[in-house]
């Protein structure tokens, strides 16, 4: 990989409706052109939750476009090469977490599913705060690291670094 290659990142969920969505959102955002990000799910909900949505339109990331897709998508002939893909699901809670064949670089980011969270709309928003500010916080680890640099061993053990990484606390 090159340092002036963009990289493509998929972010896999069981639903793909607000915590790949999100990642997606985020790092398409603040790559600073390095990475293209995509997001799928292996049994898509069919819609992005409102809520991610609202979350999104908050912190000023563009939305068009966004959607709940299947990870079919990424594996028919003409899609993207991937260099990275990481499940965000939450193995902890027991939600299957899709696997990914192939060779791109893989990792383990899991975040407990925001729409999974019963309650008023409060509980329910400050469970998708929650995930923002984990897939934020990796998504910035990621996005500073020196991929051109680093080995792929090294990489590897990185990426599963941040995958355990929480937000920073509040001052």
């Amino acid at each position: 990989m090159t340092a002036a290659a963009v990289h493509n990142v998929l972010f896999l969920c069981t639903g793909n409706s607000a915590r790949s969505i999100i990642a997606e959102a985020i790092l398409n955002a603040s790559g600073g052109g390095r990475f293209r990000a995509y997001s799928a799910g292996s049994h898509p909900t069919g819609s992005v939750h409102p809520y991610a949505i609202d979350l999104l339109r908050k912190n000023q990331l563009p939305v068009e476009g966004l959607r709940s897709k299947s990870w079919d998508e990424f594996a028919a002939p003409g899609a993207p090469e991937l260099h990275f893909v990481f499940t965000v699901c939450d193995k902890a809670a027991g939600e299957v977490c899709p696997v990914w064949p192939g060779q791109p670089m893989t990792a383990h980011w899991g975040v407990a599913d925001p729409v999974a969270v019963e309650g008023d709309e409060e509980r329910q928003r400050r469970a998708f705060f929650q995930t923002w500010n984990y897939l934020y916080n990796r998504l910035s680890l990621f996005a500073n690291l020196p991929l051109a640099k680093l080995d792929k061993l090294t990489l590897q053990a990185r990426l599963r670094e941040i995958g355990l990484a929480k937000p920073a606390e509040a001052a």
